[in-house]
C-alpha cells in the first residue's frame, strides 16, 4: 500500500523507523533506517525493522552461513520489490513474507 504522506506511513510502520542505517549505508542506494527489535548484542536472535525511503534499494548481496542463517523479509508497511539472482522480481506488499536461504544472492527495493 502506498501512503499519501510520511505521517500516514509512520502510523502504519508499527515497529518504527529507527535511526539512519549508517553502518550498512555502503550497501544501499538512498537512505534506509534500522530499528533493532531484539537484544542481538546479548545473544538474542537478531531481528530488525529496516525502513527504506522512497526510491531506496540495496545492492546485490549474500547472507553467508555454514549452517542456519539466511534471511526472512516481512513487509509490514508500504510496498517494494525483492529479487533473487536469475529470477524475476517479486512484488512486496504489506503481509508478504519471503524466506531467503543462506548463500543466495538477492536485492530489494522500495
Amino acid at each position: 500500500m502506498k501512503y499519501e504522506t510520511k505521517e500516514a506511513f509512520d502510523k502504519a510502520n508499527m515497529f518504527g523507523q529507527g535511526t539512519p542505517n549508517d553502518g550498512y549505508a555502503q550497501y544501499f542506494i538512498g537512505n534506509s533506517f534500522l530499528n533493532p527489535l531484539t537484544d542481538f548484542k546479548n545473544g538474542q536472535f537478531p531481528l530488525f525493522n529496516v525502513t527504506f525511503e522512497p526510491g531506496c534499494h540495496n545492492n546485490w548481496h549474500i547472507h553467508h552461513a555454514d549452517k542456519g542463517g539466511g534471511q526472512i523479509l516481512i513487509c509490514t508497511a508500504g510496498e517494494g520489490w525483492y529479487q533473487e539472482e536469475g529470477k524475476e522480481p517479486q512484488e512486496l506488499k504489506e503481509g508478504t513474507v519471503v524466506v531467503i536461504p543462506p548463500n543466495v544472492k538477492s536485492k530489494s527495493s522500495e
